[in-house]
């Protein structure tokens, strides 16, 4: 009986320390691996971040989102996405020349680079491109519960231009940059920025 009570007085912890991780990681915050350039020269390729899952949501959040029946092209039913939140539900979003529009009025973009923002942009709206890529939702304003995503760097990204709105339902959560993440200008752009 001693040998068991000795057994357990160290098992016990352990367990009891698993399940709380696991609690905190599927209900609070896990962190992310970024693939790709798209959110450059805020998020790099490879590096990890962490996501919020219950930081709400807002105008210029970056957010991690399950790209399946989002994106045609994310046939995996495990493929994530890192975006940054345009349009929220209700807004109207447009582009002329290199500038974004919410709801008619410019949107500030100091945390990318002019190139970042008008290489690749074009000029568009939302009735336009949901007609130019015979989106199943048409329509000139952000549905309800949904968002309108963007990467940083545009030219390289593939986001709601292409395949619309990301459902509510699909975002995991907000990211935010480690505080031991050494770059201040980054972290800012991605935890501090909103509209």
């Amino acid at each position: 009986m001693k040998t068991f009570k000795n057994i357990m007085s160290w098992v016990l912890p352990i367990v009891v320390g698993l399940l709380i991780a696991m609690l905190i990681r599927h209900f609070v915050f896990t962190m992310v691996r970024v693939d790709g350039p798209s959110m450059e020269p805020n998020l790099e390729n490879n590096e990890r971040v962490a996501v919020v899952k219950t930081a709400k949501v807002r105008h210029l959040s970056v957010i991690v989102f399950n790209a399946h029946n989002v994106d045609p092209d994310a046939r995996s039913k495990r493929v994530k996405y890192v975006k940054r939140v345009i349009g929220m539900p209700g807004d109207t979003v447009s582009s002329r020349d290199g500038k974004l529009y919410v709801n008619g009025k410019a949107l500030s973009e100091k945390f990318i680079s002019q190139f970042e923002r008008t290489q690749g942009t074009g000029n568009w709206d939302l009735s336009g491109l949901t007609d130019k890529y015979s989106w199943t939702i048409k329509t000139t304003k952000v549905p309800k519960n949904s968002y309108f995503v963007l990467g940083d760097h545009r030219s390289v990204s593939n986001d709601s231009r292409y395949w619309g709105f990301v459902p509510a339902g699909k975002v995991l959560g907000v990211v935010k940059v480690p505080f031991w993440d050494t770059n201040a200008t980054k972290r800012h752009n991605v935890n501090s920025i909103s509209y």
